[in-house]
């Protein structure tokens, strides 16, 4: 009887564990778009004489940033 319920623990745990994992995924996707959004606000903004040439790179070094973490996964959805 242990050993059933040592597998079955094991086994929610699993199942907890990719649960996270999706949650992390989806988590890290979001906040991809939303720097993509932010440089895309930016260059439109200095393209139309609002914004400056730092927020526009500014806006881009952290989308690289997230990039360099989480992959470019979110640019192909």
């Amino acid at each position: 009887m242990a050993g059933f319920l040592d597998r079955a623990r094991e086994q929610v745990q699993q199942g907890l564990n990719q649960g996270k994992q999706k949650i992390d995924d989806v988590q890290a996707q979001r906040a991809g778009n939303d720097l993509l959004k932010q440089l895309g606000a930016a260059y439109y903004a200095e393209r139309r004489g609002s914004g400056t040439p730092d927020a526009t790179q500014q806006a881009l070094s952290a989308l690289e940033a997230h990039i360099a973490t989480h992959g470019d996964g979110f640019l192909r959805a």
